[in-house]
């Protein structure tokens, strides 16, 4: 099952781009297992756990997750036989949570207020597993500290070294991601531009306050310690209506199904290349796969 992790197309933007702007590149992280780029991230927090001898047969995996990160690591947990326990919340999409417990997760609700993402709720979750480690015999794979995470992004970041690029940009949750794949765009080109982008009404990385959002996968409301300020071009403020709006657009148009962090990133996307102007190439990703949210308001009429 690792080898069906990773190597996802990358395509251009068609309908989407006007006249004059840069090309628009997609990364496709939908066509992973679960139908996200978490998937990368999982398979290596766990096979660096084991390397390490860290995590062997009989502990229990343990993470705080919004739903993309549990049910990753839940697919890797099934395949390599491990008990895996979650701590989630209620703010976060039911077919996330439900695609966990398909993969045998043991799921620990922790409740939301009126279902947001608020400031204080990650910390909620994370006290939590702080208990629980206290009494088991856990392997706690932390995302938002573990470091191994960027393993698994810096293949994405080889698999992109492909388009050449003048930007890359992506949204930040844990900064895994933009952190793996920035080291290596830049390390093949020092020029190239990094934006790390976040919901508008929670804009920590930008120099605003935390707030509440629904953008799932995004904006915890802290500056993850993962996040490198000295790899990033700019930290941008994406409006959440408006990543909205692109997720549909992007599936009626373009006919990639994706869910909002997506179209928080092709927003940002669209916005730089018409910044950069033609014959400049702009590369975000397409996060997670859009029947994650039917269940949600995203695509409904």
């Amino acid at each position: 099952m690792e080898h069906a992790i990773g190597n996802t197309p990358l395509v251009p933007l068609r309908r989407l781009v006007e006249p004059g702007m840069a090309r628009v590149l997609v990364k496709l992280e939908l066509c992973n297992p679960t139908g996200s780029h978490k998937d990368r991230m999982a398979l290596a927090l766990i096979e660096e756990a084991e390397r390490r001898g860290e995590l062997r047969p009989g502990k229990t995996v343990l993470e705080c997750t919004g739903g993309s990160t549990g049910s990753s690591l839940a697919f890797v947990c099934a395949f390599k036989g491990y008990r895996f326990q979650v701590i989630s919340s209620d703010a976060f999409a039911q077919e996330k949570l439900e695609t966990m417990r398909a993969f045998g997760a043991e799921l620990l609700i922790e409740p939301s207020l009126e279902g947001k993402i608020t400031p204080d709720l990650w910390p909620r979750m994370m006290a939590r597993a702080d208990r629980l480690r206290a009494q088991g015999d856990y392997y706690y794979t932390n995302q938002f500290h573990n470091r191994d995470a960027l393993v698994g992004y810096r293949k994405m970041g080889e698999e992109l070294l492909e388009a050449e690029a003048d930007a890359f940009c992506a949204a930040v949750g844990t900064a895994g991601l933009l952190m793996g794949v920035a080291t290596v765009l830049r390390e093949a080109n020092p020029q190239m531009q990094i934006y790390a982008l976040e919901p508008a009404t929670s804009a920590v990385l930008s120099g605003g306050p935390s707030g509440s959002h629904q953008v799932e996968g995004t904006a915890a409301g802290f500056v993850p310690p993962m996040y490198d300020a000295t790899l990033v071009t700019a930290a941008l403020p994406i409006s959440e209506e408006e990543a909205r709006r692109t997720a549909r657009a992007l599936a009626r148009e373009e006919g990639i199904f994706a869910g909002t962090s997506t179209g928080l990133n092709v927003t940002a996307a669209l916005e730089l290349a018409r910044r950069l102007g033609p014959e400049k190439t702009v590369v975000t990703v397409a996060c997670d796969s859009g029947l994650k949210y039917l269940a949600g308001d995203l695509f409904r009429r």
